[in-house]
């Protein structure tokens, strides 16, 4: 057993490094606030920090943005690319689960975002990197859409309810656009698109997910911008 004289001393050093931590976690959010206050300064967009409880609410239609609980963004920067109005920001959602013991466990769960208004009534579609469990449900009979690039379909698992919209966007030019830029998990739906991961952006990220976005906007074929326009 320990003596009381052993359970201070674990007792200080613990409570020592759980500050350590604490004040270790608040410096790099500060400089990480900093750095994106001056990303957003220089793509003359707007900055703040304080919690958004309901921008989901904004943009129900992406999956990534109504998982979990206690949802909220922050680092939120706004402003227009061009002319196209983006909102970039980080965000948070919780998940539960219990332990080996019974004991309730919450799970912090928090991953960058750029939503970017096309101004045209785009259809649904996704476009994310193929994972393992994917090849597993192509085994199993459970398909995406292929294309005839084989190497893009082998990389890329793409859905949508409208395979003619899938081919639409996703001709020759935009597939070898796609094949050489970062990654990024592509939701088009409503108007917008975004690109996330399940982490949380450097500055360049956040550059590299809005030049994806964009570039991949630009590269709409004239017949779809104008069949779109149509729609509107």
């Amino acid at each position: 057993m320990l003596s009381l004289e052993s359970f201070i001393v674990i007792f200080a050093i613990t409570a020592m490094l759980a500050l350590l931590l604490h004040v270790l976690n608040n410096y790099e959010a500060e400089k990480r606030k900093k750095a994106l206050r001056e990303w957003a300064q220089v793509r003359q967009l707007s900055f703040r920090h304080d919690r958004d409880y309901i921008m989901y609410l904004r943009y129900p239609q992406f999956s990534c943005l109504i998982q979990g609980s206690a949802r909220y963004a922050y680092n939120i920067m706004q402003g227009t690319h061009g002319a196209r109005p983006i909102c970039a920001f980080d965000y948070h959602y919780e998940t539960h689960s219990t332990g080996s013991k019974g004991e309730p466990r919450t799970h912090h769960h928090f991953f960058s975002v750029v939503v970017v208004e096309a101004n045209l009534p785009l259809k649904p579609l996704l476009i994310r990197a193929k994972t393992f469990l994917d090849k597993v449900g192509e085994f199993l009979g459970l398909d995406d859409i292929d294309f005839e690039l084989a190497e893009f379909s082998r990389q890329f698992h793409v859905t949508s309810p409208d395979r003619r919209w899938a081919f639409d966007v996703l001709h020759q030019q935009a597939i070898e656009f796609l094949l050489h830029a970062p990654r990024f998990a592509l939701q088009f739906h409503d108007g917008c698109v975004v690109a996330y991961r399940n982490n949380v952006y450097s500055t360049g990220d956040f550059e590299a997910a809005l030049e994806v976005v964009t570039g991949l906007l630009d590269r709409l074929p004239n017949s779809v911008l104008r069949e779109l326009k149509g729609m509107n």
